[in-house]
């Protein structure tokens, strides 16, 4: 079992952008603004110059990210970090003295399924969970007021098989709300799936957001799909040759969002079909054109359709 506030993550290692996208004097400023709310809440921290504080309370040491309150106050004005930090640190203290979240009393209910980064974990815990896509794997986890608890091993936290708590967290995933806007250029649309925490885990029951959030019933040359924060999924509908531009457009608003927003995932886009999930670009790894055998071979056949 790991659990964390949404805005708190084990720190990076030493790197010298680790409160990215701050500057550096903006990043100092939101140093100084977690020790002395940490001081408020009566516990004794130092910040270890790579994106963490260590805390030290009675009877305990651990550290407490500042990498995602970063993403969260840069898009805010300067008048309103505190506030911010403050409850960022209300939620902390709470959860130091409090302990993690109870277990779920009825977990058939409770339970979400929810995308995690593969690096982000310590390899123990991934015996279990399976890989989505590359880089991702798939979680079933608890939300208790802003802390997030995942379940690596569920027989033995919750006496639930893993294919059990995870059948329950699919189910509840597909539940939940979208918030749906667009962002268009030049007659491409790209679909932005808000509403939640869970928003981009919701690419784990794809063919329930295209059918009650997009209105749309088995594209028939699939979508394009990212997930490059918790709180986004982008979504483009294939229908002809206009998908070229229209990756050009998921590609920045991702590599955007995985650079700057809280919680980020992959800047990765994905070709969707009935055969997978698909890399429609290569790897950095790989010497080879910049459009991944998949995206190729999807052109060819809308090519011979137009």
């Amino acid at each position: 079992m790991l659990t964390h506030d949404n805005s708190t993550e084990r720190a990076l290692g030493n790197e010298p952008e680790a409160l990215a996208p701050l500057t550096r004097a903006e990043a100092a400023h939101l140093v100084r603004l977690s020790l002395e709310a940490a001081a408020t809440h009566a516990l004794p921290a130092r910040y270890d110059g790579a994106g963490a504080l260590i805390l030290q309370p009675p009877g305990g040491r651990f550290e407490a990210g500042l990498t995602n309150l970063a993403r969260i106050v840069a898009g805010q004005r300067p008048h309103h970090w505190p506030r911010l930090v403050g409850e960022h640190f209300d939620r902390l203290a709470h959860a130091v003295r409090h302990g993690p979240p109870p277990l779920p009393a009825d977990p058939q209910r409770e339970l979400l399924q929810r995308l995690a980064v593969k690096d982000s974990l310590d390899p123990r815990l991934l015996d279990a969970a399976p890989e989505f896509v590359p880089g991702l794997v798939s979680v079933p986890a608890t939300s208790t007021n802003g802390t997030i608890t995942m379940y690596f091993a569920p027989e033995t936290d919750l006496g639930l098989s893993w294919s059990t708590a995870e059948s329950y967290g699919l189910r509840n995933l597909r539940a939940l709300t979208d918030t749906v806007t667009y962002a268009e250029h030049n007659g491409i649309q790209v679909a932005m799936i808000t509403g939640s925490d869970f928003a981009a885990s919701r690419a784990l029951v794809l063919d329930t957001v295209l059918r009650e959030s997009l209105q749309v019933e088995n594209p028939q040359y699939g979508v394009l799909a990212a997930m490059p924060a918790r709180n986004l999924l982008l979504i483009h509908v294939i229908t002809d040759l206009s998908v070229i531009p229209a990756l050009g457009l998921m590609l920045n608003l991702a590599g955007r969002s995985h650079a700057t927003d809280p919680g980020p995932l992959t800047p990765w886009v994905h070709l969707v079909t009935p055969t997978g999930w698909h890399l429609a670009t290569r790897p950095d790894t790989d010497p080879g054109p910049g459009l991944s055998p998949h995206f190729i071979n999807l052109i060819h056949r809308l090519d011979q359709a137009s």
